[in-house]
């Protein structure tokens, strides 16, 4: 084990060969939209776009376009789906899931985002960065389009090698 680390470490900085693979999917976020709650009818959800078919190791994305609302200290939901098929999707990429018959539901993550500098129960727009770690996890932060401080976001993480 200590010589794949070895190995790793003078890939990382370009003194060995490195193996990259990338997403062997394209991975999604469900977005509900604004439609009124009718018992026994799921709302229109569209898909947007974290981590396209490829996307390596290593590397980030943001996705300003896509303006969400987050509250604080509430349970947040977020539905995650994948594709073995879409290839051609860039990251950003949104539309319907009703026009979308090759995306696969994988299982959700629910978080609370915790107060900090903000104050329980303020709706904060926040935007999508996603990015691939070495190790195969894809972390989602959201991102505070007007941070209180610093480097304000929250993580949510999701394995993408199981």
């Amino acid at each position: 084990m200590a010589r794949g680390a070895l190995a790793f470490g003078l890939a990382r900085k370009g003194r060995g060969v490195r193996i990259r693979g990338g997403t062997a999917r394209s991975y999604y976020v469900g977005i509900e939209g604004n439609a009124p709650a009718i018992p026994g009818v799921e709302p229109p959800v569209d898909l947007l776009c974290v981590a396209p078919f490829g996307m390596e190791e290593g590397s980030a994305s943001e996705m300003q376009s896509a303006e969400l609302g987050v509250v604080v200290g509430e349970p947040v939901r977020f539905r995650f789906f994948g594709s073995s098929v879409r290839r051609d999707d860039a990251s950003g990429a949104r539309f319907s899931k009703r026009r979308a018959q090759d995306v696969d539901e994988l299982a959700p993550i629910e978080v609370t985002l915790p107060e900090g500098e903000r104050t329980l129960g303020d709706v904060v727009p926040v935007y999508l960065r996603s990015e691939l770690t070495d190790v195969g996890t894809l972390k989602l932060f959201a991102v505070p389009h007007a941070p209180k401080k610093d480097g304000e976001r929250w993580e949510i993480e999701l394995s993408v090698r199981e």
